[in-house]
């Protein structure tokens, strides 16, 4: 059996603030096979950012494991993490994260570029021509809609052919027509590159959309039974 491209083992994450410590994640376990997609819904502050963050490697685990694509996060420095992300690990924001003084070819080049990749700006091109962008790869974030800069985010994400796509509530900022059509090349993008998604949303309409969906609250998920699953 292949292993999981997902593989988190009772993971604990712990922040301190100016009241104390602040326990976020706490016991999660999860394994996601290559390929699936995974909804996590659940009211805000219950830690879905956080878990999202964690597997991303941008936040440190207290305790447990975070294995993606066979690899242990916690045993990486930080120019290790780096690397590891720009191979293997996109991610979409709610707020596109676009850099405004770069060009929308320039933004979806810029992780191959930090790989050494020489072929990055044409690469970026050609992930711009699938997401219905190429007569608009030359304008600047501020020159596009909130739709158009979500679909370089998108672009950006998968150029690199990621084994996982997180995706933290990516039509949040958008109408709802805008919305359903990024989310529409959200999933003719995983399906054509057969990437692995994690998607954080309230929308129960998205959740739907995805083949295994769980909730989260107070920092654990809880799994849907097996009669659920069914549903």
């Amino acid at each position: 059996m292949a292993e999981p491209i997902v593989d988190i083992r009772d993971l604990h994450l712990s922040l301190v603030g100016g009241g104390g410590r602040v326990n976020i994640l706490r016991g999660l376990d999860l394994q996601l096979p290559g390929g699936e997609t995974l909804s996590i819904v659940g009211p805000s502050g219950a830690g879905k950012t956080t878990l999202l963050m964690a597997l991303a490697g941008l936040e440190r685990p207290s305790s447990g494991q975070v294995k993606i694509a066979g690899t242990e996060l916690s045993l990486l420095n930080e120019d290790d993490l780096a690397r590891f992300r720009r191979q293997h690990i996109g991610i979409v924001f709610q707020s596109f994260h676009l850099v405004p003084t770069m060009t929308a070819r320039e933004n979806v080049a810029l992780p191959l570029e930090f790989a050494g990749d020489d072929q990055a700006l044409e690469k970026a091109a050609a992930a711009l021509e699938l997401t219905g962008l190429s007569a608009r790869q030359e304008h600047f974030p501020g020159q596009l809609s909130g739709g158009e800069q979500q679909r370089v985010a998108l672009a950006r994400a998968f150029v690199a052919n990621p084994a996982l796509i997180l995706a933290d509530e990516p039509t949040g900022n958008l109408d709802q027509d805008t919305g359903q059509k990024v989310m529409k090349l959200l999933f003719d993008l995983q399906r054509r590159q057969g990437t692995t998604l994690i998607l954080v949303t309230h929308d129960p309409a998205l959740a739907e959309r995805c083949g295994q969906r769980v909730t989260m609250a107070d920092g654990r998920l809880q799994l849907p039974t097996a009669a659920e699953a069914k549903l």
